[in-house]
């Protein structure tokens, strides 16, 4: 007899074999004389036939060890790897009953989220999220195998460390030693690993654990993982190939599928201008175009905004209907731009719309060949502020490439936006870091440092994966006086750079290689490897958007005791 085997790995070569097989009851059809069960392993499913003699009481999730002879179904099942074959039992025994669960276990389930994840150690039992778990860990092996060949060694960072400011909040964690005093949990290992690499380190990896007090959304969660990379005297484009290197081995050991090297590259500036995004879907070809030079002499007042932008949807006028030009100009009020106006290409190959009075013949021939149009096309033009204008258009044409099928939804297309802007203004009109305080800026941009940083441009990029930020990185700065000087744009005094980041300024006196790198997202790549859009389906135990853990009840209160221990006071909201 052999050892215990998985389902997956008995087929026709088994037949004659005896085997022993474990796991959960899935389904059973009682037909008298025999019965048939479904038993369902973390591979997959195995028919078990049990004669009359089995006089046993089964019902669903009872966890089962069964051995018996494989022998060849009568119907094969090609849904099931095992599906050519069955076990004819000749012992079963019932290691734990189950009473009735609260969904159905299986691919196909009815029970809603909040469900699920509250029952997540069931809900880990379907088959499609066995596969999640099951991709994830193969991307962490790729990940492994592929940096160790490099030359990367894998380096663990403090989880128990300093509050910093990256971009958002905190998670703070009481000292009980000194009181009133406070660790943070990394929002990345940013300043550690930058110390790695003036520690000598050179090459530097780790699958990190991060954390982010951040409002929640279906591809974000306040705990993830990132792969993270670190590494010495390598400029930008080893940096890209290395990690172009590295996705090609996460996409052909996880799913089999072939990345071609290298990755088009697109600059901030152009992606915003034809995709109205920095991290476009580039699986169809569907643009943005600048009309301000032919519309702007216009005497309609919206054409002489700071942007006049359009989008051409194929064959979509004869559905655009009052309704949906209506909710078309509730949209952009959204997005802030000040107006949208709509054209329609005739069977004439003329344009109509209610704006055409103020656009002349030349205006109209101009829009017809600068745009291709072609008949029953829908041409929606935005005016308004540049940015605003180019997210409303970029977020029409993920919805319009989504409607009319142009996503190409069996191809992973892979993009790197690079030369993004080093600073960028918040809602209050302070100067922010784009992506952090330790971003390198362009060489031939540091004298703008001075006179003009909102035009200095980054060292950085993104790695975009169908519309998905799936990773983001960076140059960083290694001059002692640069990084002072970007702290100081940012707004933080001589005491703020010494009580928040004196020892990692310290640091800097002590010879510093340059140096970059990057974080890839696990759990986004494998929720794109997986085939699905919500975050949640790719971690084992998730919040939900409350940031509340279902299966747990985390987080909670914590008795008196506890916080007289910490010396803390609980300050509590008036009813």
């Amino acid at each position: 007899m052999k050892d215990r085997v998985y389902s997956t790995s008995l087929d026709a070569a088994s037949i004659g074999e005896t085997v022993t097989v474990t796991g959960w009851i899935s389904k059973i059809r009682n037909l008298g004389a025999i019965r048939f069960i479904d038993l369902r392993d973390r591979k997959g499913i195995v028919q078990l036939v049990l004669s009359d003699k089995f006089d046993i009481d089964l019902r669903n999730e009872y966890v089962v060890k069964a051995s018996g002879t494989v022998r060849k179904r009568e119907t094969p099942n090609p849904r099931l790897k095992s599906g050519e074959i069955e076990i004819e039992c000749e012992s079963l025994m019932v290691l734990s009953k189950a009473v009735t669960t609260p969904l159905i276990i299986a691919d196909e389930t009815d029970a809603l989220e909040d469900t699920r994840l509250k029952y997540r150690y069931l809900d880990l039992r379907r088959p499609v999220n066995q596969n999640y778990l099951d991709i994830r860990h193969k991307i962490k092996l790729a990940t492994h195998e592929y940096l160790s060949s490099q030359g990367f060694i894998e380096v663990e960072t403090p989880i128990l460390t300093l509050s910093t400011p990256e971009g958002a909040r905190d998670y703070l964690v009481p000292s009980r030693t000194k009181k009133g005093n406070f660790y943070a949990l990394p929002q990345s290992p940013q300043i550690f690993k930058q110390l790695l690499m003036i520690g000598g380190i050179e090459k530097y990896y780790q699958i990190a654990r991060c954390f982010r007090d951040e409002d929640l959304r279906s591809d974000r969660q306040p705990e993830f993982t990132q792969i993270d990379i670190e590494m010495s005297f390598m400029d930008q484009d080893e940096i890209l190939s290395l990690n172009e290197g590295l996705i090609k081995e996460i996409f052909s050991k996880s799913i089999g599928y072939e990345v071609e090297t290298p990755f088009k590259r697109i600059s901030y500036k152009d992606a915003i201008e034809l995709y109205g995004t920095d991290k476009p879907d580039t699986r169809f070809d569907l643009k943005l175009v600048d009309v301000k030079p032919i519309l702007h002499s216009s005497e309609f007042n919206g054409f002489h905004a700071e942007a006049v932008k359009a989008i051409v949807i194929p064959g979509a006028a004869p559905t655009a209907s009052r309704k949906v030009v209506d909710e078309l100009s509730s949209e952009a009020r959204k997005y802030l731009a000040d107006g949208v106006v709509t054209l329609k290409m005739d069977k004439a190959r003329q344009l109509d719309g209610s704006i055409m009075k103020f656009i002349s013949i030349g205006m109209e021939n101009s829009l017809i060949y600068t745009l291709n149009l072609k008949k029953d096309d829908l041409v929606i033009i935005a005016y308004g502020d540049y940015m605003r204008v180019s997210y409303f258009l970029g977020a029409l044409r993920l919805k319009y490439g989504k409607e009319l099928g142009l996503i190409k939804e069996d191809k992973y297309d892979f993009l790197w936006v690079v030369d993004f802007p080093l600073f960028e203004k918040d809602v209050e009109g302070s100067i922010t870091s784009v992506h952090h305080p330790f971003t390198r800026p362009k060489e031939e941009d540091i004298p703008l440092l001075d006179t003009d940083p909102l035009k200095v441009l980054s060292s950085s990029y993104d790695l975009i994966i169908n519309g998905y930020e799936a990773g983001g990185g960076s140059l960083r700065i290694y001059d002692e006086d640069i990084q002072k000087k970007i702290f100081k744009i940012l707004g933080l005094s001589d005491e703020d750079i010494k009580n928040r980041f004196g020892f990692f300024m310290d640091a800097f006196k002590y010879g510093t290689p340059p140096h970059g790198g990057i974080a890839l997202g696990l759990d986004r790549l494998t929720m794109l490897l997986g085939g699905t859009d919500n975050i949640r389906d790719v971690i084992a135990f998730p919040k939900n958007l409350n940031a509340i853990c279902p299966t747990s009840g985390a987080p909670a209160p914590v008795s008196e005791d506890q916080l007289d221990e910490l010396g803390i006071e609980i300050k509590r909201e008036d009813n």
